[in-house]
């Protein structure tokens, strides 16, 4: 199978419209947690959760998190990185971006704890797992 570049791996990643993020306390107790997400263009993944939820918390008290997109044909993104809460032009941009989107959730920014999150990138392992098998690494 050919290798593949960035830009594959990045267009894989905007394929995808959910995912499990992997977040932790600060002293190590990990969640899991499927969400629904608007990667970008640049690799981000934008993605909204509630103040409710336990990886609010982990989200906010530490920045560090793993994701995985894409199970479908055998395929599958792992992805580690570095979340931030966007805040004004750049979180109306972001939320905007999530919306065109998720048009559905045209409602949830009015919800009363909704946050939205940002996903930058620092390391990428796309797997394909039809033989041959392939794995290739990816630093942002």
């Amino acid at each position: 199978m050919a290798s593949r570049t960035r830009d594959d791996i990045l267009r894989f990643l905007q394929a995808q419209r959910c995912g499990v993020i992997a977040t932790a306390t600060l002293d190590g107790r990990p969640e899991a947690a499927f969400v629904e997400i608007a990667p970008t263009a640049q690799g981000e993944i934008v993605f909204e959760t509630t103040s409710a939820t336990r990886k609010f918390g982990n989200l906010r008290d530490n920045p560090r998190v793993a994701f995985v997109v894409g199970w479908e044909d055998e395929q599958t993104l792992q992805i580690d990185g570095i979340v931030d809460a966007p805040q004004g032009a750049e979180l109306a941009r972001l939320r905007d971006f999530y919306l065109s989107i998720f048009p559905e959730k045209a409602s949830h920014p009015g919800w009363p704890g909704n946050h939205y999150f940002r996903v930058r990138p620092r390391w990428m392992r796309f797997s394909d797992y039809h033989m041959p098998r392939s794995v290739e690494e990816f630093h942002f």
